[in-house]
């Protein structure tokens, strides 16, 4: 591993400090060198908040004169809810930036590095490139696509079963499977279900990890309820944070008078919500709720849905990503992961790439990304949507 290497490896590793805060900007890390020593380091911990080259900067200070600063994503240059981050390195009178990646955002794209070069400082980009890439992945798929980063995540028996034949799923997986989902959902600024689930389960979707308080900040709760069928006692609408449900404009038109009443009834317990256009089912697209999701600024989202859902969406190749608990239990009979999607030829089946597989509890967790994702690495441009810093 070179000296930028390296430092840039301790720049990726602060930019995990914000991960699961930052959306809908993108994870950065940023450190400062002189003379062979770290003068100063920052993440971008919270949107709004300062950008990773601020608080390596402002711990720097004077020393950041003729030093080398190290950025995992490429310094924005734009007003956005900060200033430029490329006019702020300038100031510091830094000799020679290195960074990871360009920034595909629309307002960037290039931009920053052009800056810096103006300004007679060094700059060497794709350092660690595919892995600042991939820490990104979330944000450079919003970019991209025009919608979020898409994460189904599914806990069954080892037969391939989310819940008995009458419909007991409490529980499949072990009390340190489920930690690890609580954590998960903190990685992602919205948890999505169909009302299937929310009618059978229940679900709170909130983070919720031992030893440690209900966190202020909550995933977006989404639902996708074409005909707004979510009961107004749901546990959705007694837990903090927001509830979004995805209804269909067809059947609003089609019963207006009872469906006012029912929205005008859920609105009272807090949620919002969206009309969007109807698939080919007749249920809510779920391209048009992605979609509008990413207008939004949610740059992934966790999709805990039912087999209905997780059928079409993986049928429509809408999901990036998967998170796969297998439980060593066998049921012989039950409700499947996914339905609906069904395939004559084994030729035809999803393959999961870039797979890991660990376990947690006496459960094994699979992960792997679907071919649609395979190329997230260069994913680097698309005008996608923009949502200022």
């Amino acid at each position: 591993m070179t000296e930028d290497e390296r430092y840039m490896a301790t720049a990726l590793s602060l930019a995990e400090l914000g991960r699961g805060q930052t959306a809908p900007n993108p994870l950065v890390g940023a450190v400062i060198v002189r003379n062979g020593e770290i003068v100063g380091q920052g993440a971008h911990l919270k949107a709004g908040g300062p950008h990773a080259e601020v608080h390596a900067l402002r711990m720097a200070g004077s020393l950041a004169e003729g030093a080398t600063a190290y950025v995992t994503l490429e310094p924005c240059s734009h007003f956005g809810r900060t200033p430029p981050c490329a006019d702020a390195l300038v100031a510091a009178k830094v000799s020679r930036v290195v960074v990871a990646a360009l920034d595909p955002n629309p307002a960037v794209q290039g931009e920053g590095v052009r800056r810096l070069r103006a300004a007679g400082i060094e700059v060497v980009s794709g350092v660690l490139q595919q892995e600042a890439r991939a820490q990104n992945e979330a944000y450079l798929t919003w970019r991209a696509l025009n919608r979020p980063f898409v994460v189904w995540k599914c806990a069954a028996t080892l037969d391939g079963y989310v819940a008995t034949a009458n419909g007991d799923s409490r529980y499949v997986t072990s009390p340190e499977a489920r930690e690890s989902v609580h954590e998960l959902r903190r990685q992602h600024p919205a948890i999505a279900v169909g009302v299937g689930t929310v009618l059978a389960d229940n679900p709170q979707l909130t983070v919720r990890l031992r030893g440690r308080a209900m966190a202020a900040a909550q995933p977006l709760r989404v639902v996708f309820d074409s005909q707004l069928r979510t009961p107004c006692g749901a546990a959705l609408f007694e837990q903090p944070g927001q509830v979004r449900l995805y209804a269909t404009a067809a059947t609003a038109s089609s019963d207006a008078s009872e469906f006012a009443v029912r929205k005008a009834q859920l609105e009272a317990q807090g949620a919002v919500v969206r009309l969007v256009e109807a698939g080919a089912d007749g249920r809510v697209s779920l391209t048009a709720a992605l979609q509008d999701l990413a207008q939004d600024g949610f740059t992934s989202v966790l999709v805990e849905a039912g087999p209905r859902v997780a059928g079409a969406l993986l049928g429509a190749k809408l999901v990036d990503k998967v998170v796969y608990y297998i439980a060593p239990k066998l049921l012989g009979s039950g409700l499947p992961a996914v339905a609906g999607r069904p395939v004559d030829r084994m030729a035809e089946a999803l393959q999961l790439k870039r797979m890991t597989v660990s376990q947690v509890g006496p459960d094994l967790r699979v992960e792997g990304y679907l071919a649609q994702a395979d190329d997230i690495a260069e994913r680097g441009g698309g005008s996608g949507v923009y949502r200022p810093d």
